[in-house]
């Protein structure tokens, strides 16, 4: 192919465009989960579909993305006050170490996102959003405390009971849908403030996936 003929590079699954600025794992358990890895997906260099995703004029655009999220999940979590208080250098510590695959270096500063006040038992609100495949809705994201008024922690069946009933099926009913995250599925009486801790994604959002439940 030549290379006038190459309009702009984009990745495609079974005849959806994948998105550049959704984690990889979100999007393999919104699409494929039932697929065998590696996955099968196919390179595009032509015919960019306007309609379905956004352009990506370069890696700058994809930190500038990375680093929004960040302070968009800080601002939840801490009112900002923990990415704010960090320098420059501190960001692109952060984005070094996810690009260049070191974790270490990464979670060296990333940590201190992860941290609270002993006496308040979590974050401010939890970072998250729900994803379906059977809606055209982007996603859900609302404000969600990880710690009840009376003391008690929120659950991840919590969460959903109150920003996306359909997830959960009756407790006499059939089980018609997966929760998933990072490719499992975690139990509904997870504690949210833990999953946020420990299966956020790197921009420090729970990126939670409802699909279908297999029917083979």
């Amino acid at each position: 192919m030549r290379q006038e003929d190459i309009s702009e590079i984009w990745f495609e699954y079974e005849g959806t465009p994948l998105k550049w600025h959704y984690p990889i794992g979100l999007l393999f358990d919104l699409l494929a989960s039932s697929s065998a890895l590696p996955w099968n997906i196919t390179v595009h260099f032509k015919s960019f579909p306007e309609k379905d995703l956004l352009h990506c004029p370069s890696k700058d655009a994809v930190e500038a993305h990375f680093m929004s999220c960040m302070k968009e999940a800080d601002a939840l979590k801490h009112k900002s006050q923990v990415i704010n208080e960090m320098q420059k250098k501190d960001h692109k510590q952060l984005w070094m170490g996810l690009q260049n695959d070191r974790f270490d270096q990464f979670w060296a500063i990333n940590r201190k996102l992860m941290e609270y006040p002993a006496e308040e038992n979590g974050f401010r609100y939890i970072p998250f959003r729900i994803y379906q495949t059977t809606t055209e809705r982007p996603f859900i994201q609302k404000l969600f405390r990880p710690v009840a008024a009376d003391g008690q922690l929120h659950t991840l069946g919590d969460l959903l009971r109150e920003v996306c009933p359909s997830a959960i099926s009756p407790e006499d009913g059939e089980k018609k849908n997966q929760v998933m995250i990072h490719g499992i599925e975690p139990m509904l009486e997870t504690p949210l403030q833990w999953l946020s801790e420990h299966l956020s994604y790197p921009d420090n959002f729970l990126h939670i996936s409802i699909i279908p439940q297999p029917t083979d």
